[in-house]
């Protein structure tokens, strides 16, 4: 089993930082969404459909996962690259409410109604954009079309700037039972360099009324390497969520890609950490979370040892998906809205990137879908592996040898000799039958991973992710 990465200080030599400050991806998919090609189109997503709902794939009537993409924000955060449409006309949601009805109806009409949920999420932009009414209307409507099992996760992101104690008890009475609130840092100069503003009291005050009103789990979101952001300062922040004891952290780095996220072109470039301090940023939130009684759950989550996250860890149980870590084994994923990502059996497809084009599409009776990926049985092999070492720690080669049919030695040959340049720095230890992530590797785990990434091979793609550190 994995040492606890904290249980000694990891020795990160400047050759380490060099050798590992490049961009790689998260892996909450693989392929990752970069490698989505508009050959996959809205026939290819209603044959997987229909092929779920027929039996003909493996699996094919186990529990869906249901994501609901909210896009409206009021004001925009500079850091954000998630898919927004920023206004302060409210009156705007129920038209896209309209829209995601009819886009619904499409799913329904080839799954079959009914089909049982175990979990859904509802993410944005803003969720909590909407008003308590409409969102008492899009439950009323997933209610109709599907079936909750029991003890099935329910839950919203919520901005605390949109929130009340009034909406929480509201969004309590419609089923949530998981709330993830947006903190990002408590610092003040932090808050005004990246446009958000939100007190800590604010936070503090949203957490205390959740926690009595009953919710079953609250999540905080942090992310370092933000602006104006010291070592000292998140440290600050790290153990201001600690005295809040949310049941889970998020804790993201932060990911300058101005090239392709307009509002971070406001961020001053000048006032971003330098590697050495998004290390110490890291290895700081992760001995204090720990320190304040945190399971550490691997890369970017933490838990409360009585969290149902952090039994998984200690189970062998953990998975990864769009939204992190997770509980549930790998379910299909009915994704609603502009933007939204799912996953029917072997396939990926994304929905429209623009209101426009995602309208347009609806309205013409067709799914929204714009690209997306089949799966290839390399591709497949290659996902077992990846989230074998993202969610273990550990790769075990006779388990991807009996369910794939293949021999490491043979198959990934050229990845296990480059595994030992990642050995010398102390990040994975390697045997003639399995990898097995070092305590110092869990800081760079995505650069384990991405040594099995086929499509990684190209540097000019790395370009498209986020740094390691």
């Amino acid at each position: 089993m994995l040492k606890n990465v904290i249980d000694q200080a990891p020795v990160l030599t400047e050759a380490m930082l060099r050798r590992l400050d490049r961009p790689g991806p998260r892996y909450t998919s693989y392929p990752t969404a970069d490698r989505f090609t508009e050959a996959f189109g809205p026939d290819a997503y209603a044959q997987a459909l229909a092929d779920r709902a027929s039996g003909a794939v493996v699996g094919g009537k186990r529990p869906l996962s249901v994501y609901v993409h909210l896009p409206f924000c009021e004001s925009v955060c500079y850091y954000c690259a998630c898919n927004k449409v920023i206004t302060k006309h409210h009156e705007r949601s129920a038209e896209y409410l309209e829209v995601l009805a009819q886009e619904l109806a499409l799913n329904v009409s080839v799954l079959g109604s009914g089909q049982a949920v175990s979990q859904l999420h509802l993410g944005g932009g803003t969720p909590t954009f909407l008003t308590d009414s409409e969102l008492s209307n899009l439950m009323v409507m997933l209610a109709h079309a599907f079936r909750w099992t029991p003890g099935a996760e329910v839950s919203i992101e919520v901005d605390p700037r949109t929130a009340s104690p009034d909406r929480l008890h509201h969004l309590a009475k419609l089923g949530f039972n998981r709330l993830s609130f947006g903190v990002q840092d408590f610092d003040p100069d932090v808050q005004k360099a990246v446009h958000r503003l939100q007190p800590f009291a604010l936070v503090r005050d949203l957490m205390h009324a959740a926690r009595e009103i009953g919710f079953e789990s609250i999540n905080a979101d942090l992310i370092y390497g933000l602006p104006k952001q010291t070592p000292e300062s998140f440290a600050r922040t790290v153990n201001q969520v600690a005295e809040l004891r949310p049941d889970r952290i998020a804790l993201y780095a932060y990911a300058h890609l101005p090239q392709r996220f307009k509002p971070q072109r406001r961020i001053v470039i000048e006032q971003l950490p330098p590697p050495d301090h998004r290390v110490q940023m890291l290895g700081g939130a992760m001995a204090g979370f720990v320190a304040q009684g945190y399971t550490y759950i691997g890369m970017d989550h933490f838990a409360l040892p009585n969290d149902s996250l952090a039994v998984a860890k200690r189970q062998g149980r953990l998975h990864r998906n769009f939204q992190g870590y997770s509980t549930h084994p790998d379910c299909d994923l009915v994704a609603l809205g502009v933007s939204a990502i799912g996953r029917i059996g072997a396939t990926y497809s994304q929905n429209a990137k623009t209101l426009d084009g995602y309208y347009a599409a609806v309205r013409q009776g067709q799914f929204p879908v714009v690209r997306g990926l089949a799966l290839s049985r390399d591709d497949l092999v290659r996902r077992a592996v990846v989230m074998a070492l993202m969610c273990q720690g550990r790769l075990e080669f006779e388990a991807i040898e009996l369910a794939h049919l293949i021999r490491m030695n043979e198959y990934f040959s050229a990845e296990l000799a480059e595994l030992a340049e990642l050995q010398t720095l102390g990040l994975c230890e390697l045997t003639s039958d399995a990898v097995q992530v070092t305590a110092v590797g869990w800081y760079f785990v995505r650069a384990v991973a991405m040594v099995f990434d086929r499509h990684l091979r190209a540097d000019k793609l790395r370009e498209r992710f986020s740094r390691i550190i």
